[in-house]
């Protein structure tokens, strides 16, 4: 531990040192148009011939910002970033000024008195920023979404297990309860270890870690039903007391677990199809905004109402989001709906009626285009939704779902996907989930871009409703 505080004040040390430095290196390239306004300031000419004494005041400077802020704790304790900022301040003023009136007494030299305070404010702005990325890197590393497990058994190893990963929220997991055979059920035990697949579903559950009294056929039926819905597989293996090298096993607290499946994920696939999402939204936002400021001026002289319909969907994992589009129906559309109903078109869970009576003039116009949609990119830069992926859908139409319709939560969903572009006006909803799923199991990168020409063609042809 104390190796580790030692480290970390070096480091921090050495990070202010060189940006003060490099902070003064760039005011020495502007000493020579300084020296043009104040020509009899002997000081600015003195740094400007003399690149040793402008080394000179980076060294100092840097050692009484450093300095103070050790004093202050700057670099020693852990603290808050607006805490920092303060200790900050504080050590960067006060150097400033030690420097500024020092000199000034010195050379009466008040025009270099005001350089230096110009560098005190660049100081205080490049190490604030330095520790601002420190502290989102930080962040960041302990910002990965949290993964559901699910724990077959509900002994005493079980127990352990939820009572450690419920007191570490650091381990990023969320215990969705426990399946038991033999357990009553309640106090955690929501099920039976048959009822596997179905809780999985429900609980959108990443992985299951198998803490039973250790059975062959048991883990075999465990490790085949994981493999079979894409779950990452550990156990909590017997050792009789012995006690194996830490690096053969994950640990949770002091009990050893091995890990006997791990669903493998594209990572690299997937960061770039963010880093496609992210720049695609916010190219299409800029490029498109005058449309959309022309559209949003339309629908207000269309009729009466937000420009925006701001809705409920359900995304990845079931966590809900705000889903927006340009308002394409009359502004008391929701309350419509049920009365509705019996004119739906759509087969399963979905609500959808060609001719609906709610849709405005300009909406049908926006619609057909897909303009509606344009506003959902805000939601791609959010990471709500990506670029491609299944329709979001309104959470009362995922409260009907089957449990098998459940998979297509696994993804975060899209303004476009396979269904928008195979299949836009068949009224199935067997056969949007079976492409939705023919979609999450062989999804690619040329996939999303195959997708997107698609979309753009469709687009272009109007021949969405």
């Amino acid at each position: 531990m104390k190796g580790e505080l030692a480290w970390g004040w070096l480091r921090s040390m050495a990070a202010d040192w060189a940006l003060i430095t490099l902070n003064w290196l760039l005011l020495g390239a502007l000493l020579v148009p300084l020296g043009r306004l104040f020509p009899d300031a002997d000081s600015i000419q003195i740094l400007e011939a003399s690149p040793v004494s402008l080394l000179g005041f980076a060294v100092l400077h840097a050692a009484l910002v450093t300095l103070v802020g050790h004093t202050e704790g700057l670099h020693v304790e852990h603290r808050a970033l607006p805490e920092e900022t303060r200790i900050l301040g504080k050590s960067v003023l006060l150097a400033t000024a030690v420097m500024c009136f020092a000199h000034g007494l010195q050379a009466r030299s008040w025009a270099m008195a005001g350089l230096m305070f110009g560098a005190g404010v660049l100081h205080f702005v490049s190490l604030w920023l330095w520790r601002w990325r420190s502290a989102d890197r930080e962040l960041s590393a302990t910002s990965f979404p949290t993964r559901n497990a699910l724990i077959v058994g509900a002994g005493p190893v079980g127990r352990r297990v939820a009572s450690y990963i419920g007191s570490h929220p650091t381990i990023r997991r969320r215990i969705c309860g426990f399946l038991d055979d033999e357990k009553p059920l309640g106090n955690g035990v929501i099920g039976r270890i048959s009822d596997l697949a179905l809780m999985a579903r429900r609980g959108f559950v990443d992985e299951v870690i198998l803490a039973a009294p250790h059975d062959a056929d048991l883990t075999r039926r465990v490790l085949r039903a994981a493999k079979r819905l894409r779950l990452d597989l550990e156990i909590v293996p017997e050792l009789f007391g012995c006690k194996p090298e830490a690096r053969q096993f994950e640990r949770v607290g002091d009990m050893p677990v091995i890990c006997l499946h791990a669903e493998r994920l594209p990572e690299t696939a997937l960061i770039l199809k963010r880093g496609l999402d992210i720049l695609g939204a916010g190219l299409a936002l800029v490029l498109l905004s005058p449309l959309l400021i022309a559209i949003s001026l339309l629908i207000k002289l269309d009729s009466t109402g937000p420009v925006l319909y701001c809705a409920r969907r359900a995304g990845r994992k079931g966590h809900t989001f705000r889903c927006y589009k340009f308002r394409t129906m009359v502004a008391n559309a929701d309350g419509l709906k049920d009365s509705l109903r019996g004119q739906n078109e759509r087969s399963g869970p979905l609500f959808k009626i060609a001719d609906d009576p709610r849709i405005t003039r300009l909406g049908r116009l926006l619609r057909r285009y897909s303009l509606d949609e344009l506003p959902q990119l805000w939601n791609v830069l959010k990471g709500d939704m990506s670029l491609v992926g299944p329709r979001p859908h309104p959470l009362d139409d995922v409260a009907a779902y089957e449990i098998e319709h459940l998979a297509r939560l696994d993804v975060t969903p899209g303004i476009t996907g396979l269904w928008q572009v195979m299949a836009r006006r068949d009224p199935s909803f067997a056969r949007g989930m079976e492409l939705d799923r023919q979609y999450i199991q062989t999804w690619n990168l040329r996939l999303d871009l195959h997708i997107l020409l698609r979309t753009v063609l469709a687009v272009v042809q109007g021949s969405g409703q």
